[in-house]
C-alpha cells in the first residue's frame, strides 16, 4: 500500500468509499470470460493465475459463488447511483449485472444447476436484487433469463428441502449434510418471494436444531455419518447474515424478536476490540474471505427504520457497520483475524495497479460489500 496518502484522502463520505471500492474491484478483477465479447467474470486473483490452466477464466479454479456475491455487489453499487442521483450509471451497472449472471451461467456449462445447494442460493438471492434494480431503473430487463434463473434455483433448493433430520437443507448433492449455508439464504430467498410459510419452517428448523442457547449464535450443520448424526458446532459470521435477514424480512412478532437477540449474540461474539472500537472479526481469504461482508449487508438491512427492530437493536447493528466500515477503510484491511490483518487495497494505486503480492477476490469483495452497506445508513 501507498504510505503517501494524506488524512484526507482516508476520509471521505460513505457513497466516495463505497465507489472508490467498485473501482478498486473492477480495475483489479473485472474482465471478460476467455476474451469473448459481451461477456463478464471476476477474476479469482490479481494478478490471473498464470500458466496454461487459467485461458481467461475458462480453466482452472471455479467458484461460482463468489461471483454471485460479486453480482450483488454490482447491484449494491446500481441502487447506490440510484440514491445519489445518476441513472445512468445505475443502467450501467444493471447492464453489467445482466452480462455477468449470462456469464456464470456459461462458464458454470451452460446451466444454471451446481452441485451446491447453498451456491444456488447465492445466485438465487443476487439475481433476484438485480430484477430489483432493473424495476428500480425502470429499464428493460433481460426478463426470460431473470425467470430461467429464478425458476430452476428455486426448484433446485426446494428439492434440498426434505424431512431428512427433521427439515432443512441439504449442503451438496452428496444428501449427507443439512446446513445453515444452505438453510439460511434459501430461507431468506422463499421469503423474498413471499412463501413466508416454507422460509417460517426454515428458520424454524434452524432454531430448534441448530441455535446455541450458550452463545445466542446459529451452529454450522449436521452431518449423518452411518445413520448417525453428528453436529458440526463451528460459527460462522455469514451464517448469522443469512438467519438475520431471513427474520428481518419475514418480519412477524417472533421473528423480530429472534432478530434483535441475534443482533446482540453477534455484537458479544463475533466482534474483537479495535482502537477503541468494536469491530467485527474477519476470516481470512478462500470462502472465508466473503463470510464477514456477508454478515455486515444483512446487518444493515436490520439498522433500516424499515425494518421494524427496536431501536436498541438497530443501534447496535449501525454501529456495528459503520465501525466496521471505518476500520476496514481507515487501515485498508485493519480488521483482526487470527493475529494478523486481512489484505484489502482501497484505494487502489493509480492505473488499477495493487500494490504487494497476488491479492485473493473474495476479500476485495468482501471490502466492496461492507462499505456499500455503510452507505446505505445514516
Amino acid at each position: 500500500m501507498s504510505a503517501a496518502r494524506t488524512p484526507t484522502q482516508l476520509t471521505g463520505q460513505p457513497d466516495e468509499r463505497a465507489a472508490e471500492a467498485e473501482r478498486s474491484v473492477e480495475a483489479l478483477f473485472g474482465g471478460r470470460l476467455g476474451r469473448m465479447p459481451f461477456t463478464h467474470l471476476a477474476q479469482v486473483s490479481h494478478p490471473a493465475p498464470g500458466g496454461g490452466r487459467w485461458f481467461g477464466g475458462l480453466r482452472g479454479v471455479w467458484h461460482y459463488w463468489w461471483q454471485a456475491h460479486y453480482l450483488d455487489a454490482i447491484v449494491d453499487a446500481g441502487l447506490r447511483h440510484l440514491r445519489t442521483g445518476d441513472p445512468e450509471a445505475a443502467e450501467a451497472q444493471a447492464r453489467q449485472g445482466d452480462r455477468l449472471l449470462a456469464t456464470i451461467r456459461l462458464r458454470n456449462r451452460a446451466r444454471w444447476v451446481n452441485d451446491f445447494y447453498d451456491d444456488m442460493a447465492w445466485l438465487a438471492l443476487a439475481s433476484g436484487r438485480l430484477g430489483v434494480l432493473h424495476a428500480e431503473i425502470g429499464s428493460r430487463s433481460p426478463r426470460r433469463r431473470l425467470r430461467s434463473a429464478g425458476r430452476h434455483l428455486t426448484e433446485q433448493l426446494r428439492s434440498a428441502h426434505t424431512d431428512d433430520l427433521g427439515g432443512g437443507l441439504f449442503w451438496s448433492r452428496d444428501r449427507d449434510f443439512k446446513n445453515s449455508p444452505a438453510t439460511g439464504p434459501a430461507a431468506l430467498h422463499l421469503a423474498r418471494l413471499g412463501e413466508t410459510g416454507e422460509a417460517r419452517r426454515l428458520v424454524d428448523w434452524l432454531y430448534s436444531r441448530l441455535w446455541s442457547a450458550d452463545s445466542g449464535l446459529v451452529l454450522d450443520g449436521i452431518r449423518l455419518r452411518s445413520g448417525q448424526e453428528v453436529l458440526v458446532p463451528d460459527v460462522w459470521s455469514y451464517n448469522q447474515g443469512t438467519v438475520l435477514g431471513a427474520l428481518v424480512t419475514l418480519g412477524d412478532e417472533r421473528s423480530l424478536d429472534r432478530a434483535a437477540a441475534l443482533v446482540a449474540a453477534v455484537d458479544t461474539g463475533l466482534t474483537s476490540e479495535l482502537d477503541g472500537a468494536r469491530v467485527l472479526r474477519t476470516h481470512g481469504g478462500g470462502d472465508g474471505g466473503l463470510f464477514t461482508g456477508i454478515l455486515v449487508r444483512y446487518l444493515a438491512l436490520a439498522a433500516s427504520p424499515s425494518s421494524r427492530l427496536p431501536d436498541d437493536a438497530r443501534a447496535v447493528a449501525h454501529r456495528l457497520v459503520l465501525d466496521t466500515a471505518h476500520a476496514l477503510w481507515r487501515g485498508r484491511g485493519s480488521l483482526p483475524v487470527a493475529g494478523r490483518r486481512d489484505p484489502t487495497v482501497f484505494p487502489v494505486e493509480p492505473g488499477g495497479r495493487a500494490p504487494g503480492p497476488p491479492l485473493e477476490l473474495s476479500p476485495q469483495l468482501q471490502a466492496w460489500t461492507v462499505l456499500e452497506a455503510a452507505a446505505t445508513l445514516p
